[in-house]
C-alpha cells in the first residue's frame, strides 16, 4: 500500500489513525478560525494526526437558496490564514480544474467530491498540482471501480492518493455503509479514509435541505476503524443546530473527545499495538 504524506503526517498501513475534521463550510473568517483553534486543541489531546478541512463553496446543495460559502478567493484566503497562524495542514474540496489549480497553491491536500469522482479533467488537474489527492468514492460506484479513478490521477505521475468512502445510495434519501469497501479499496494499493458524517446524511430528505442521523456517526466511525480504515473524516461544528450546512449530519465538538478516545483504542486493538 502506498503511504500518503501531507506535510509531516503519513497516512498508510501500520501508521497512526489519522483524522480529517472541520466545519462543512466556511461560515465566516471568525468562525473558521475559532473552529480550527478548538479542533486543534481537541485533537492535540489524542494520538491522531489532524488535518483541518472546510469548504469555500458548497456547489452541490439541495436548494438554489442554500448557503454556499464565501467563494474561492475569500475562502482560500481564510484557509491560508488558518494554515499560517495555527500551523495546521489544510484540506478543501474543488469542483473545476481551475479551482484545483488555485487550491493547490494554498492547501496541503485537495479533495474531490463524490459526485465528481469520475470527472477526468478535474482529476488530472488535481493530480498535476503535485499535492496529495483525497478522492471520495461516488455513492453510485462499486468500491472496485475506483481503480479507474486511481489510474486517471496516476497518469499525471502523482501517486499521493487517499481513497474515501462516504456510503452508497440505497433507495431514496438514504445511504448505506458497506464496510467491505474499506479492504476492497485498500486492495487497490492506497489507504482509505472513512467519512463518518456524510455517511449518515439523508440527501434531500427535508425537501429543500438534506437530513441526517447524527446519532449514528459514532457507530459507523467505530465500525470503520474496526474494519481497518487508515483515516476518519468527520465534519464538526461547535453548535450543530446553527450550522449553515449539513446541520443534521455534523458532530458536535463536545462529543468528539470521548469518541476519539474510543477510536484510538479500537485502532490499537486492530493493529496489535
Amino acid at each position: 500500500m502506498h503511504d500518503v504524506t501531507i506535510k509531516d503526517i503519513i497516512i498508510g498501513s501500520r501508521k497512526p489513525l489519522a483524522a480529517i475534521c472541520g466545519p462543512c463550510v466556511i461560515e465566516d473568517e471568525s468562525h473558521c478560525m475559532r473552529a480550527a483553534e478548538a479542533l486543534k486543541k481537541i485533537y492535540g489531546n489524542t494520538t491522531m494526526p489532524f488535518l483541518f478541512k472546510s469548504s469555500y463553496d458548497k456547489a452541490n446543495r439541495t436548494s438554489v437558496t442554500s448557503f454556499r460559502g464565501p467563494g474561492l478567493d475569500e475562502g482560500l484566503r481564510i484557509l491560508a490564514k488558518v494554515s499560517k497562524e495555527l500551523e495546521l495542514p489544510i484540506v478543501t474540496d474543488v469542483h473545476t480544474p481551475e479551482q484545483a489549480r488555485a487550491a493547490g497553491e494554498v492547501c496541503d491536500m485537495i479533495q474531490i467530491p463524490a459526485f465528481l469522482c469520475r470527472q477526468t479533467d478535474l482529476l488530472v488537474a488535481a493530480g498535476k498540482t503535485g499535492k496529495p489527492i483525497a478522492v471520495k468514492k461516488g455513492q453510485f460506484l462499486a468500491p472496485g471501480d475506483m481503480k479507474n479513478v486511481i489510474n486517471k490521477i496516476l497518469s499525471t505521475g502523482n501517486e499521493q492518493i487517499l481513497l474515501m468512502d462516504r456510503g452508497t445510495s440505497f433507495g431514496y434519501n438514504t445511504l448505506v455503509s458497506d464496510m467491505r469497501a474499506i479492504p476492497i479499496m485498500q486492495g487497490l494499493g492506497f489507504p482509505v479514509c472513512f467519512d463518518a458524517t456524510h455517511s449518515v446524511q439523508q440527501p434531500s430528505a427535508l425537501g429543500g435541505t438534506s437530513g441526517g442521523q447524527r446519532e449514528f456517526i459514532p457507530t459507523l466511525a467505530k465500525a470503520a476503524v474496526a474494519a481497518g480504515c487508515n483515516c476518519v473524516f468527520m465534519e464538526a461544528h461547535n453548535c450543530p443546530a446553527e450550522a449553515k450546512c449539513d446541520a443534521a449530519a455534523v458532530i458536535d465538538f463536545r462529543d468528539l473527545p470521548r469518541l476519539l478516545k474510543t477510536l484510538s483504542d479500537i485502532h490499537a486493538v486492530v493493529n496489535g499495538s
